[in-house]
């Protein structure tokens, strides 16, 4: 590795417009060769944009990308890569039926006599793998749709180590993480750092920001608000740097008791779509007024059972009542005309449309209700003008109802999402990661919400990989691992280490507090 002492990145005046909105506007932006960088602003503040133009999707209206301390201008991701740079995107760039190994190698397959090298792929990767202490290479062979949204992040990481990258953009890593995998996670970032490399990470948790990062950059309405150093900061100052105003962290006390069960599962067996069971729990209750929350690492079993829950996902066994009636039979369309509400996980391919605009996208799961459809007529002044309240109450941008939902940043579309579900007026709320990818801001007024409709009687189940969420929002907190749940606890009265050995599936100890799944 050659020796420098010029910074590893170094962004001057990086400007980029798309048609009248200016996304970056005068950016500056060093990064310290062997130093982990935060990036951290609100949706829409350009910071994947920003970083989009180091990795070579967009070029730059004005401004300059050094490397190494030398110009470079970059016309593909490819030119990118070639000069060290990786990135590993929120939404991951992975092709879903090909296995492990040939995610990772492909555009750079090593070849044998005219032939893709697999086994020399695989040596390779098991030298990136054990560098750094990853498990991916336990998985080559397996197919990537195969995998938990955990271990395909991995992938991606080990996917640009072996393309020799020296400088990686890590996009909201620890979103999928147990705080065990997190620690794990920021000793292989020491290990990237002391090995010359540099990080820019980017996150929305503030406390994750000031821990990893040695320094970290705001970037607000697509300008920098500043560059301070991690130990000379705190959340408050950087959450106003951020939003403008001082930020709430810590919930309200609730002010009311849970009610009646509203949501009553009874020997719920539920299978994936490779028909293997990942579902397997006995008993879970959700009452109106109360959060029950459901914590444990991607893939196992939360998805299924949202789904199945929802209505999406047929039950193999057992039952679902809602407000005293078995709707396990029920269509989703059925569920939602009875009051259920879901905010999907996956925003893009479930929540939206995105060739749709937001108007259109307004309208879904709204198909045969009123106002917006009369006598099978839709009311497209209505369904207007419910759009726009949805923009205006949670704050999407840009504020206009003609956009494509595909125009949006992934934390608007999740804004716009939220919105439709919670404005539903639903009597159950079932809320799969419902802030993931949302900027500070946004989640504290998707949690506001939350607390607002549970204080209002609602019941609402919450799934979340954030721990911190899930311990805020929850009344009682559920704890899931190879679909069943480990144990129920109090989230008041329990650490996120406790929480943390519980999501890895460790048993409870004798003498641990234990709740019953039903109140």
């Amino acid at each position: 590795m050659t020796e420098t002492t010029a910074p590893a990145v170094e962004l001057d005046g990086i400007t980029k417009r798309f048609g009248d909105v200016v996304a970056n506007d005068g950016v500056d932006l060093s990064v310290e060769r062997g130093t982990v960088h935060a990036l951290v602003g609100e949706n829409g503040a350009g910071k994947t944009t920003l970083m989009s133009v180091l990795y070579g999707l967009y070029d730059p209206d004005e401004g300059t990308i050094r490397i190494d301390g030398e110009e470079r201008s970059f016309e593909s991701p490819r030119d990118a890569i070639d000069a060290g740079i990786g990135m590993i995107h929120q939404h991951f760039q992975l092709v879903d039926p090909m296995t492990v190994t040939q995610n990772i190698i492909l555009g750079h397959e090593p070849t044998a006599r005219g032939l893709v090298d697999e086994t020399g792929a695989h040596d390779r990767i098991e030298t990136v793998c054990s560098t750094y202490g990853f498990d991916v290479d336990r998985h080559l062979d397996t197919r990537i749709e195969d995998l938990g949204v955990g271990v395909q992040q991995r992938v991606e990481i080990v996917k640009s180590l072996y393309r020799g990258a020296d400088t990686l953009i890590l996009d909201e890593p620890t979103a999928v993480l147990t705080p065990q995998e997190i620690e794990e996670l920021a000793e292989v970032m020491d290990e990237l750092t002391e090995s010359g490399r540099s990080l820019i990470f980017i996150t929305h948790k503030l406390d994750e920001a000031m821990s990893i990062a040695d320094r970290i950059t705001v970037l607000r309405d697509g300008k920098s608000a500043g560059t301070v150093d991690s130990d000379g900061t705190t959340e408050q100052e950087l959450a106003r740097m951020m939003v403008g105003r001082d930020v709430l962290f810590e919930a309200d006390e609730r002010t009311t008791d849970p009610g009646g069960v509203t949501l009553d599962v009874h020997d719920l067996s539920v299978r994936d779509d490779r028909g293997l069971e990942q579902v397997a729990i006995e008993g879970l209750s959700v009452r109106s007024g109360e959060v029950l929350g459901i914590a444990g690492v991607d893939g196992n079993g939360q998805r299924e059972l949202v789904e199945a829950l929802a209505g999406l996902r047929a039950a193999e066994s057992g039952s679902i009542e809602f407000g005293g009636a078995d709707i396990t039979g029920l269509s989703r369309r059925e569920r939602i005309e009875s009051g259920i509400a879901y905010i999907p996980e996956d925003r893009q391919e479930e929540g939206l449309v995105q060739e749709y605009d937001l108007v259109h996208n307004a309208l879904l799961g709204n198909q045969t209700v009123e106002p917006f459809v009369t006598d099978g007529f839709v009311d497209w002044d209505a369904v207007r003008e419910h759009a726009d309240e949805i923009i205006d109450d949670y704050d999407v941008q840009p504020s206009n109802p003609s956009a494509s939902a595909s125009s949006l940043s992934g934390g608007n579309q999740q804004k716009f999402v939220v919105g439709r579900e919670l404005e539903h007026d639903p009597e159950l709320i079932i809320a799969s990661h419902p802030t993931r990818g949302v900027d500070i801001g946004s989640i504290e007024f998707i949690h506001d919400r939350l607390l607002e409709m549970r204080d209002a009687g609602l019941a609402i189940l919450l799934v979340s990989s954030k721990l911190d969420e899930v311990k805020k929002l929850s009344d009682r907190l559920a704890v899931m691992y190879e679909g069943e749940f480990i144990d129920v606890v109090d989230p008041t009265d329990v650490t996120d280490e406790e929480v943390g050995l519980l999501m890895a599936g460790r048993e409870p100890d004798e003498d641990d507090s234990e709740l019953e799944v039903e109140p």
